[in-house]
């Protein structure tokens, strides 16, 4: 809708001014798909919805504009997987009608509570927001699959709280209580509300969650709820998470996400003891947003994914045809150090499939001089660094025009950071930063890893609790990529780097 995009961005529906830049930015002049990322064909794409596993796919349903590559005429796309790293991309599932398709959920109806289900199957379920671009009016919506997410018949409005900020329904069974659970945010309020339903048709309000960490951000949405192994605790130790995305106030200023960690009884969510008034994020990188996770992955696994952009700069990203990108999914747990708490994250281990040629340091010696790596443009590096007294020890990509992007650790701070302060030509002012974030305690080797994928990388340190997810753009040319010790000295205890193979769904594109 072009009022919209004049007043507003509306990601998950976060109100951001939208930059104005041409249809087809004058650079990158190749366009940087990514190999193992999943990105639309075309067009604009923003965050993740109504993530489920159903009959050997993974759905990943996800905002579209069908139409353009800028935000308007929300409708959800569709791409499933069997690996969640090669994706086919589908047909439009919920395209707009008399109100846009705004950010929800999906769950497998498999008790038929709805009624939805037919021939002895069970209906896949959409849980999502309608926006009404008359009233501006935010209502939830009910839409139902009988062809494994492929179509989809909508049953209508379920709840309306007469609100122009009430959005992207998060809903899931609650096996104790032996209901559906809907967690909903009251977006300026910066509010999670809660819902249940014995049948996803009639909704009760139960209660309500907010909390003095989000008094910087502008709103809350793209809401999270769910139950995570503490993986250093005793025995079937267990802890409710419930994450919310915020349009500003993260650690860069721009957009983030935060979690809390508590009790979840069906009625109201219970925050641990003692817990901080200060935001925990989920990534200190800038491009980590509206993260969601699939209902009924099997194994047990909590994964999620999030959209790798962030409101201040999405509708500026220099890509054509596709605007848009997701992060890679990752695997989740709890954990605890001392009396604090952290959410691990790690690439899910299907990527190791799509290992290939591997390139190997032992016990090499870092000095001011640099070692070169050659990894290529998609790749999946482990690296293990010890008896240090360098100040830093980086890895740098550098393209043909001299702009660099760099990965590095600062011993003395136990700090990791992405330096993007020098990476690619201007397109926007909020997109130059650094961004860093602290490790724990300790004297003993560092182990750190990256995944980089052509315009994204994404790093993992202290066994995946703390992440930076970072997009860069090179100006011209293949990266190259070296490794050096700066002011003194480091050793490479161990370096594997795994050129990753483009899935077959994604070279066919």
């Amino acid at each position: 809708m072009r009022f919209l995009a004049m007043l507003a961005f509306l990601g998950g529906s976060a109100l951001v001014p939208v930059a104005t830049v041409p249809a087809q930015a004058a650079w990158p002049q190749a366009d940087p798909r990514p190999g193992f990322h999943f990105a639309p064909q075309r067009n604009w794409m923003n965050d993740p919805n109504g993530l489920v596993y159903y009959e050997g796919e993974y759905h990943l349903f996800f905002q579209y504009n069908p139409h353009g590559d800028r935000w308007g005429h929300m409708s959800w796309g569709h791409a499933v997987s069997r690996d969640l790293i090669s994706w086919k991309e589908l047909p439009v599932a919920i395209p707009e009608s008399d109100v846009m398709a705004f950010s929800g959920s999906a769950v497998i109806d498999w008790k038929n509570t709805s009624g939805f289900g037919t021939g002895g199957k069970p209906a896949m379920v959409a849980i999502y927001t309608g926006f009404d671009p008359k009233t501006r009016n935010q209502s939830q919506y009910v839409a139902y699959s009988n062809d494994r997410g492929r179509t989809f018949t909508r049953f209508g409005k379920v709840i309306d709280i007469g609100s122009t900020e009430f959005r992207d329904p998060k809903v899931f069974w609650h096996e104790p209580t032996r209901r559906w659970v809907m967690v909903v945010v009251r977006a300026t309020d910066k509010a999670a509300s809660f819902y249940s339903s014995p049948n996803l048709r009639e909704w009760t309000h139960e209660s309500d969650f907010s909390h003095p960490s989000s008094s910087r951000s502008i709103n809350w949405e793209c809401p999270e709820l769910f139950e995570l192994p503490v993986r250093n605790g005793a025995r079937g130790e267990k802890r409710w998470v419930l994450s919310v995305s915020q349009g500003d106030g993260g650690p860069d200023g721009g957009s983030a996400g935060q979690w809390f960690v508590g009790a979840f009884d069906g009625h109201r969510f219970k925050l641990e003891p003692n817990w901080p008034d200060t935001p925990r994020w989920t990534d200190a990188g800038a491009d980590f947003y509206a993260a969601q996770s699939w209902n009924e992955a099997p194994d047990g696994r909590r994964l999620w994914i999030g959209w790798a952009t962030n409101l201040r700069y999405a509708s500026a990203i220099p890509t054509y045809p596709a605007r848009g990108l997701m992060s890679v999914p990752r695997a989740l747990a709890l954990q605890r150090e001392g009396q604090d708490w952290h959410l691990a994250q790690m690439p899910v281990r299907e990527i190791e499939r799509y290992r290939t040629k591997v390139q190997r340091l032992v016990d090499v010696k870092l000095d001011n001089a640099s070692r070169a790596l050659d990894p290529g443009d998609s790749f999946d590096m482990t690296v293990t660094i010890e008896d240090t007294d360098a100040e830093r020890i980086t890895f740098t990509a550098s393209d043909a025009q001299g702009y660099q992007t760099v990965v590095g650790y600062t011993p003395a701070t136990r700090e990791i950071f992405v330096d993007r302060t020098r990476s690619g030509p201007h397109f926007h002012d909020a997109f130059a930063a650094r961004h860093v974030v602290t490790l724990p305690q300790g004297n003993g080797p560092v182990t750190l890893r990256l995944l980089v994928d052509r315009s994204i990388l994404e790093l993992f340190a202290a066994d995946g609790t703390r992440t930076i997810t970072d997009r860069f753009f090179r100006a011209d040319g293949p990266l190259r990529w070296e490794v050096s010790a700066e002011g003194g000295s480091a050793t490479i205890r161990s370096l594997d780097v795994w050129r990753l193979a483009q899935p077959d769904s994604i070279k066919s594109r």
